[in-house]
């Protein structure tokens, strides 16, 4: 099984999102997706309500996702990080502990060559359109990244 992890900041807004969203277009027999945040801030909380409202308009349902830390181990767990931004990036890296850990790590957005900005802006301050927006951004990233799962090119 393929194990893939979202990361952004506080795994509520961003991570939860591209969770829901590869999730549902990915067989659930051969690859398996979580997020993580890489502060403690919401440990154990739900999704924004805004989030899930968001991938409910659009068929995901987020609601049961719990915000969780990203931890070193994870790098045994995960065959592929995906971070939101760049600051996403070096708080990762900084757990890293060997260049196998950081071959794991890239921005999500670094797959998306229909976009010149690499990081995901966090919504989290914005309003609901804000977080329609990073839907968007993540549905067409992550239509991308289940291609190239599936065929073998990720």
């Amino acid at each position: 099984m393929t194990r893939i992890l979202m990361v952004c900041l506080g795994n509520i807004c961003r991570s939860p999102l591209a969770h829901g969203i590869l999730e549902s277009k990915l067989p659930s027999d051969k690859f398996y997706v979580d997020s993580a945040g890489t502060a403690s801030y919401h440990i154990g909380d739900s999704p924004d309500h805004r989030s899930i409202a968001v991938a409910k308009s659009h068929g995901i349902d987020i609601s049961a996702q719990r915000g969780r830390q990203f931890k070193t181990s994870d790098f045994d767990t995960f065959d592929y990080i995906y971070v939101m931004d760049q600051s996403n990036f070096e708080n990762v890296i900084k757990l890293a502990r060997n260049a196998n850990d950081i071959a794991k790590v890239k921005r999500i957005q670094e797959v998306n060559t229909d976009v010149t900005n690499k990081n995901v802006p966090d919504p989290y301050y914005g309003d609901i359109s804000d977080f329609k927006y990073v839907f968007s951004l993540l549905d067409h990233t992550c239509a991308i990244i289940s291609s190239n799962l599936l065929d073998g090119t990720e």
